[in-house]
C-alpha cells in the first residue's frame, strides 16, 4: 500500500540520507516525487541535520512530497532513530503539508522533533534546510 511521506532534511533528494538512495538500498520501489510542498513548523539545526518543530502557524517549512511503498517507512524510522526517545528527538507523526504547484494540502507522514526531546537545537530563522546548509557552509 503506498503512502505520502513529507521529507525536509537529510532525506531529500541529493542530500546525505537521499530517500531514493535508502529505498534503492533495501530493493524497494523507488519512491515517487510529488514535488515541493510546505508544511507547518520551525526549522533547527543540529549541525549536521535539520529538526522541524511542529507549530499551529501557516506551512513554511520546504521540503518534497514522496509517494512510497509501506516497506519503505520502517527503514526511514531507522534512519531517523525513532525507536530510542533517549537519543532521538525524532517522532513519527502525520501532518498536512501544502504542494508548492497548485496549493493542494495532502496528508503526508513526517519526521517533526518533539519539543522535549534530547539535544539544544538552534531556531534557524530559514524555511528550507538545503539552502541554509548551503549558506552556513560559505559563512566565514
Amino acid at each position: 500500500m503506498p503512502l505520502l511521506v513529507f521529507v525536509y532534511g537529510t532525506l531529500r533528494q541529493g542530500e546525505s540520507n537521499d530517500i531514493a538512495q535508502a529505498a534503492a538500498r533495501h530493493g524497494l520501489p523507488a519512491p515517487v516525487r510529488l514535488g515541493l510542498a510546505r508544511a507547518p513548523g520551525v526549522l533547527v539545526d543540529y549541525g549536521d541535520w535539520p529538526g522541524l518543530l511542529p507549530d499551529a502557524g501557516p506551512p513554511r517549512v520546504l521540503g518534497e512530497v514522496y509517494r512510497i511503498d509501506a516497506a519503505l517507512a520502517p527503514v526511514l524510522d531507522a534512519i531517523e532513530e525513532i525507536d530510542d526517545p533517549a537519543t532521538s528527538p525524532f517522532v513519527r507523526d502525520e501532518a498536512d503539508v501544502r504542494l508548492e504547484d497548485g496549493g493542494a494540502t495532502l496528508r503526508c507522514l513526517y519526521y517533526p522533533i518533539r519539543p522535549d526531546g534530547p539535544g539544544a537545537p538552534v531556531a534557524t530563522g530559514a524555511d528550507d534546510w538545503c539552502a541554509y546548509r548551503l549558506a552556513r557552509r560559505k559563512r566565514p
